[in-house]
């Protein structure tokens, strides 16, 4: 049985997708298999990129033995991806979590929330820390756009700026700059890593005293425990999940990559043994399994 598999993977977050899913092909293959059949997982680095995305998309569609496909990690991925497979392969992203994937299409899928709704409970979290003054960044792409909004029009206190800013941090300093003399109570990023560790290390640099709040993109930051500590990050899974089907996953994954699983990492195991179950229900036929 063989399953496509797009993201970046070339950055942290990326990784953390892919070493999840390998996890649970491991338990899968060694467990007898799907029906029997061993699970293949056919990797491609879509570098986050809309184009190389619905490239890729049109060769796991092309491919006959590809019966669904793990992935978009990335939500302007998995936008562009989407068009393609749809009508012919199911595709469950793993951290998708752009709004704007809601009803793109029946073959698309997703086991991450959507931003409509993270966008509410980051906005109630940052009220329930009395933060009244907050400043917005995002990067500039599909869920930096849609989770920056959504936080915005859910926030019931006073957005004093909302702004785009590079996706590798390379501005940071500007920004801290502004950030500085504003003094904001609260800076709410809707980014990924590694503005958020440029970001958070600039302030350190500078020595501004501010309050980082991120969503689940910057679950990854905890790479930089410097630039990173006290920050808050609205994240869908924590290994000190006390379920114990949760501790067993965190078990056999820092036996595996001897590195603490996130939510990139969850997520991704959760869809290869999610489509692993769609394959063992109803065979290998496209349309049985969406």
């Amino acid at each position: 049985v063989r399953f496509g598999m797009a993201g970046p993977f070339h950055e942290g977050f990326g990784l953390a997708n892919q070493n999840g899913a390998r996890l649970a092909v491991d338990e899968i293959n060694a467990a007898g298999g799907v029906g029997g059949d061993s699970l293949i997982l056919e990797f491609r680095n879509d570098s986050g990129d809309g184009s190389r995305a619905a490239l890729i998309a049109q060769e796991f569609v092309d491919d006959a033995r590809v019966a669904a496909v793990v992935g978009h990690v990335t939500s302007g991925a998995m936008l562009a991806a989407a068009k393609v497979y749809d009508g012919n392969l199911a595709a469950v992203a793993t951290t998708a979590s752009s709004a704007a994937l809601t009803g793109i299409s029946p073959w698309a899928f997703r086991v991450i929330s959507s931003d409509s709704a993270n966008g509410v409970d980051l906005a109630r979290f940052a009220k329930r820390l009395g933060k009244r003054r907050v400043a917005v960044l995002y990067e500039n792409d599909a869920y930096g756009r849609g989770l920056a909004d959504n936080f915005r029009r859910n926030f019931d206190g006073e957005v004093i700026g909302l702004d785009p800013m590079d996706a590798d941090g390379s501005n940071a300093e500007l920004y801290v700059n502004w950030l500085a003399l504003r003094q904001p109570d609260l800076v709410f990023v809707a980014g990924t890593e590694r503005s958020g560790i440029a970001l958070m290390a600039e302030a350190r640099r500078q020595q501004v005293a501010i309050d980082f709040l991120g969503g689940d993109g910057w679950t990854g930051v905890v790479a930089d425990p410097v630039a990173s500590a006290g920050a808050y990050v609205g994240a869908p899974f924590t290994p000190l999940d006390p379920r114990p089907e949760a501790q067993r996953f965190v078990a056999a994954y820092r036996a595996r990559f001897r590195a603490e699983p996130d939510g990139n990492a969850a997520l991704a195991y959760d869809t290869v043994r999610l489509l692993a179950a769609a394959v063992r229900a109803v065979g290998g036929d496209r349309l049985a399994i969406r």
